[in-house]
This record gives structure tokens, C-alpha cells and sequence, in this order.
């Protein structure tokens, strides 16, 4: 077997069987199969699953972990890549698999790559955006990334470098599976993937970034969820890189002001009407205020007391909830 594509699902929703189409219809010379791991559906997600030639594994909601989940579908296949997607990311080409492999077979030293994320069309304007500019950064064709002894002072220094370096993204990633066999995920709350990554690419391996196996990835999500995400984002980024965003508190009310000013800016040159114009500029300063004040508590998580992280997981933790759901 050429491949194997790993999808955990919980409660995936109308547009999985639309994913799972797209997954099926790929024009490639790979062989191919699909294993979908369920952590306790309530929905028609096992209905979906089953008119598609899936192997289907299913296990307690309580047993879900971003790492250890993907590990598990992962060990259920035989293919010599590993692509992992969720149940929300669609191919966004027909070709989309056939590049990925492709792409990691130029380099036998690419043990790790990822895909670019198109925004769906319902997307909102500030994701469309971040969406745009972040994988931009990336470059405009298959782009391999390693340490190297020219840019390792720079890695060691700068911080939005390592970022760069150590980005990875398995909405939409591929794995050769006798290197994660040998290395695989933590079993962490989040950033399972970019904890990977980083390791990698500090072991002295390569990583691949391919514009050419495209996703449809991108959320709408209500403004009170992202307050819990953003957190979940920030306790992720502190533990694989240090990262903070702010030191003090007393830092948030202007850090937020900045970011909604440029927001506003953005927003000002849009083609639409005053009133979308308004609603956005709302939307973002809402959105602002929820990524720096959950990212600051999850940044602060490390010097928090047992008892305080317990409270702070239980009250605001997406993935607390989604585990324990």
C-alpha cells in the first residue's frame, strides 16, 4: 500500500460526506485507503463513513487525544506515507494526492510535509485574510524547509524564525510512516503536530510545504468558542516554544487596540457596504479581545497552581470539553 489517509471523527456534520467524496474521487497512481477513527459520534457521522470503503475504528470519547488518536488510525494501515486530514478539510483538487506523494518523494531527506488551506467560501473576512498571508509566508511552490549550518544561529535566535521553521499542520499533512513509527505523536492536548515538526526538524531532517495538494480549511466560529481556542492555542505554543503573548497583563488593552486599528484598516478597503463594514469592525474587536486575553491565560499556564489549571481547563479547555464530552 502506497498510502494511508487517517480522519478522526466526532459529530462531523453534513459536509463529511462531501470530504469523503473528494477523498475517493483523487486522480492518482497511489494506492490508497482511508481509515476513520470515531471517538463516540451522536450524529449520522457512522452512517457517512460506511457508504464509503472505509475502515472504520471506534473508541470512547474519553480515550480521544489529538496525538494518541492519530497514532492509533495511523497504526491500523499498511501505506508507506501517512496522510493525515480532518473530517472538516476537502481536497481541494482532484490532484491532491498525487502531488502530496509527489512532492515527498523528490527529497528522500523530507520526512514531514503540509498543505496549503484555502478559506471555504462562507468564510469569514479576518480568516480569509490570516488564511491568505500565513501560508504566503511559505512560498509560491513546493518549498523544503531544514537546519542548516548557515541558518542555525538564526534559528536559535529569532523566534518568529523557529515558528516558520517548525509550522506543520495535519489538517492536511504527510508522514512516512518508517519515520513515524520511530518518532510519533505526544500524547498532548494540542499542537501535537508542531511539537512533531519542531523535533524533526531539530533531529536535522527536512520538511516540505506543498501549495500543490490543496484543502478546503476554515472556520466560522461563534465569537464566545474562540475565546477557549485561542487559550487552548497559546498553552499549545507555550510548551513547544516558550511563546507568550504578553508578559503583563497591563500590555492587553493595547496590544488589542493595534490589532483592531489594522483589522479596521483591512476592513475600510473591502468591496462592500458600510453596514458589513461596521459588523466586521465588531466582529473583530470582539475576536481581538479573545485571542490576547485567552491567549495571555494560556501563555500564563505553566506558572499556574494544579488547582488553578484544573479550574482554568474545566471552565474554558475546548479540548477539555471535546474529551470529556
Amino acid at each position: 500500500m502506497d498510502v494511508t489517509i487517517v480522519i478522526p471523527t466526532k459529530n462531523a456534520g453534513r459536509l463529511f460526506e462531501k470530504v469523503l467524496k473528494k477523498v475517493f474521487a483523487q486522480e492518482t497512481t497511489y494506492e490508497y485507503e482511508v481509515i476513520c477513527v470515531d471517538s463516540g459520534s451522536s450524529d449520522n457521522t457512522i452512517e457517512i463513513i460506511k457508504k464509503f470503503p472505509c475502515k472504520l475504528y471506534e473508541i470512547p470519547a474519553s480515550e480521544f487525544g489529538h496525538g494518541k488518536t492519530r497514532n492509533y488510525g495511523a497504526s491500523k494501515g499498511t501505506g508507506e506515507y501517512i496522510v493525515f486530514i480532518t473530517q472538516d478539510a476537502m481536497p481541494a483538487s482532484s490532484k491532491w494526492l498525487q502531488n502530496f506523494i509527489d512532492a515527498m518523494k523528490s527529497d528522500p531527506e523530507i520526512v514531514g510535509g503540509f498543505g496549503i488551506h484555502y478559506p471555504y467560501p462562507d468564510c469569514n473576512v479576518i480568516d480569509k485574510r490570516d488564511l491568505y498571508y500565513h501560508f504566503k509566508n511559505f512560498g509560491d511552490d513546493n518549498t523544503i524547509f531544514q537546519i542548516t549550518d548557515e541558518n542555525r544561529q538564526r534559528y536559535k535566535e529569532e523566534e518568529g524564525y523557529r515558528h516558520l521553521l517548525s509550522f506543520f499542520s495535519d489538517n492536511n499533512s504527510c508522514i512516512r510512516r518508517d519515520i513515524f513509527e520511530k518518532y510519533p505523536y505526544k500524547d498532548v492536548s494540542f499542537a501535537e503536530d508542531q511539537i512533531w515538526a519542531k523535533q524533526m526538524i531539530e533531529l536535522g531532517y527536512k520538511k516540505l510545504y506543498s501549495p500543490f495538494a490543496p484543502v478546503y480549511h476554515s472556520h466560522n466560529y461563534k465569537l464566545s468558542t474562540y475565546f477557549m481556542r485561542y487559550y487552548d492555542e497559546y498553552k499549545g505554543l507555550y510548551y513547544l516554544q516558550n511563546y507568550q503573548i504578553a508578559k503583563s497583563w497591563t500590555r492587553l488593552p493595547l496590544m488589542i487596540a493595534k490589532h483592531t486599528i489594522s483589522d479596521a484598516r483591512y476592513i475600510r478597503h473591502l468591496e462592500m457596504s458600510k453596514k458589513e463594514k461596521i459588523h466586521w469592525m465588531l466582529y473583530s474587536m470582539s475576536r481581538n479581545f479573545s485571542r490576547y486575553c485567552g491567549g495571555y491565560l494560556g501563555g500564563k499556564y505553566d506558572s499556574y497552581s494544579s488547582k488553578k489549571k484544573k479550574w482554568l481547563d474545566h471552565k474554558i479547555s475546548q479540548q477539555y470539553k471535546q474529551r470529556k464530552a
